[in-house]
């Protein structure tokens, strides 16, 4: 899987290259225009730890979505997170055919609008881009989505904001 994962991860950077060179200056969000903050991907990209993540949305075919304005709130599951899964799930993925099931997956975990960590902990569920509600909850005096902890919070981006869980949520 790591291969795999590595692999994906090579493409989406060169594809992200590519992207934020060829129109320099342009945009108000990207890594090669100077003054403006990261988007939600390039963030996720630059923090090393959502090679995973980053694969998943790549073939997905949400990397537009998820760089365009928004604003978007991210439950961004870590690569740990993904290995917790059992063996040979994100490579089935992956694949063309489950292109589906990935993109209800993922959206899962995006909810609309900014909300930052004074105001997740505040709410008892949330609805997705998916279309299901994740539940939310504070236990021990941490927030848990779904049962996944978030383990850093209010990651700030130029179209949202991304809070860290340790574990891939799953549609009901």
């Amino acid at each position: 899987m790591k291969s795999f994962v590595y692999g994906l991860s090579l493409a989406l950077a060169a594809n992200l290259f590519a992207f934020s060179t060829s129109h320099a200056g342009e945009c108000p969000a990207c890594p090669a225009c100077p003054a403006s903050a990261k988007d939600i991907v390039d963030t996720a990209v630059s923090a090393e730890s959502f090679k995973t993540l980053a694969a998943a949305v790549t073939a997905a075919g949400l990397v537009d979505t998820l760089k365009s304005k928004g604003p978007f709130t991210v439950f961004a599951p870590t690569d740990e997170a993904f290995a917790k899964l059992p063996k040979g799930t994100v490579e089935e993925l992956v694949k063309p055919e489950n292109k589906d099931k990935l993109v209800a997956i993922l959206t899962y975990h995006v909810v609309p609008g900014s909300v930052m960590a004074a105001d997740v902990v505040k709410l008892s569920s949330a609805k997705t881009v998916q279309g299901s509600s994740v539940s939310i909850q504070v236990v021990d005096g941490k927030v848990q989505v779904d049962g996944a902890t978030v383990t850093k919070a209010d990651i700030k981006t130029s179209n949202g904001v991304i809070h860290v869980i340790d574990s891939v949520i799953l549609p009901k």
